[in-house]
């Protein structure tokens, strides 16, 4: 668990440097690393949106480098040729390098430090060292040029990184030696978050935070954050939720509009919705959930019927399965809507239902309850219970309808009787 004294990550953020300067360098940081040389993305950025070959020179003024250009800034220019990404023409000017060799895909991290690069094409994994894992997080899309073999498997350097694909993470607040960090939870994530002193937002030490990166890490310098809010103590009950909710990105709260939207919906079905609907409200619906659901969007009523001609009846089954009818609420591109599509369905945990609708229709309108109205769509099917077609839809119809459930059963209930 992060911030444990066994984990070897608290135990060497003991010696991480105190974030004064808002700008914090990597303890491996060479004595002529400059933090204000251009990063490759920015030189590659600007290189593009040129479009053409340029001197050194005029690059280093397009880019506020001083002029005459520092030591560090020709030694990075330098490397980026070595890696291919740039090339010195003839007449020395600077274009982009060829591509074709350099491969895309997606960084997956280890525990343990280093990483693998998840290929676009599919390919083998690629090795990635530590040291590379040191410029980016766990799921950055980069570009990377394979470079030779580790313990038989193909190794790669980074090159670039084409997209930062984590801004937020969920971790421990640390106060070590005048200085904050954050520890992420995530352990395929070996950098510790710095945390300048004004961005706190007051949290204490040991407590689970939520950060938003601020500066992304490089080969000589860590990330950059801030605190945006404080869950608390890791031993708080249900605190495992909280983490896990935010470590997978599980959208948790709704938009205002649509908090606003939900607001403006009656809490009970209006005489005048019924138009266009069946009455089914004499129907003994049931529904059939766990004995912890607190949501219920389909009801059921099954009897026994005849099929067939006067002559030549054959028993057989009529099943009615009435939905809850979302749609009557929730039209396309309006913002429950927009809500529901980012979240995709209601997420359920041990003791906690993040759901895909507000509350208010979830557990409300839309939750077919016992002894209220409901409007519903419903499959009203027609099940054969002999002969070759034994147990198959023999026929059925759906329509809209309004229900009125007669009780609220659990598996247990429904299995004992």
């Amino acid at each position: 668990m992060p911030g444990d004294p066994a984990d070897p990550r608290v135990a060497a953020s003991s010696s991480a440097p105190a974030v004064a300067s808002g700008r914090a360098l990597h303890p491996e940081v060479p004595p002529d690393f400059d933090p204000d040389i251009p990063s490759r993305e920015i030189i590659l950025a600007h290189l593009r949106q040129l479009n053409k070959q340029v001197s050194p020179l005029a690059l280093a003024q397009a880019l506020n480098v001083a002029v005459p250009a520092p030591i560090g800034f020709e030694r990075r220019l330098g490397a980026m040729e070595r890696d291919g990404q740039i090339v010195t023409t003839p007449k020395g000017l600077l274009r982009l390098g060829n591509t074709d060799d350099f491969i895309a895909g997606r960084v997956q991290g280890h525990r343990d430090g280093f990483g693998f690069l998840l290929r676009d094409d599919k390919g083998p994994d690629l090795f990635l060292a530590p040291r590379e894992m040191l410029k980016v997080l766990h799921g950055d899309r980069v570009l990377v040029r394979a470079t030779g073999d580790y313990r038989g498997k193909p190794e790669a350097t980074i090159i670039e990184v084409l997209e930062r694909r984590t801004n937020k993470l969920v971790g421990r607040f640390l106060a070590e030696h005048g200085g904050f960090i954050v520890v992420p939870e995530d352990q395929r994530i070996k950098h510790d978050i710095l945390i300048p002193a004004s961005e706190t937002s007051g949290a204490e030490h040991g407590q689970v935070v939520t950060v938003e990166i601020m500066q992304q890490p490089t080969r000589h310098s860590q990330p950059l954050g801030r605190v945006t809010e404080v869950l608390g103590e890791i031993d708080d009950p249900g605190m495992e939720i909280e983490i896990a909710v935010r470590k997978f990105d599980v959208p948790h709260e709704f938009s205002q509009s649509a908090l606003k939207q939900a607001e403006a919906i009656p809490p009970t079905v209006q005489a005048r919705e019924f138009v266009g609907r069946v009455d089914l409200r004499d129907v003994a619906f049931v529904t059939i959930d766990g004995e912890d659901a607190r949501d219920f969007d389909d009801a059921v009523f099954c009897e026994p019927v005849n099929l067939g001609t006067e002559a030549r009846k054959r028993p057989g089954w009529r099943l009615l399965v009435a939905i809850a009818d979302v749609s009557h609420y929730v039209q396309p591109g309006d913002s429950i809507d927009d809500d529901a599509i980012d979240r995709g369905t209601s997420v359920y945990f041990p003791r906690r239902v993040i759901p895909m609708l507000p509350e208010s229709l979830s557990n409300g309108i839309c939750s077919l309850n016992p002894q209220v109205d409901r409007l519903v769509l419903v499959c009203d099917m027609v099940i054969a219970a002999t002969g070759a077609r034994s147990g198959k839809v023999v026929a059925y119809q759906f329509y809209d309808a309004v229900i009125h459930s007669h009780a609220r059963t659990t598996y247990t209930d429904v299995w004992a009787a």
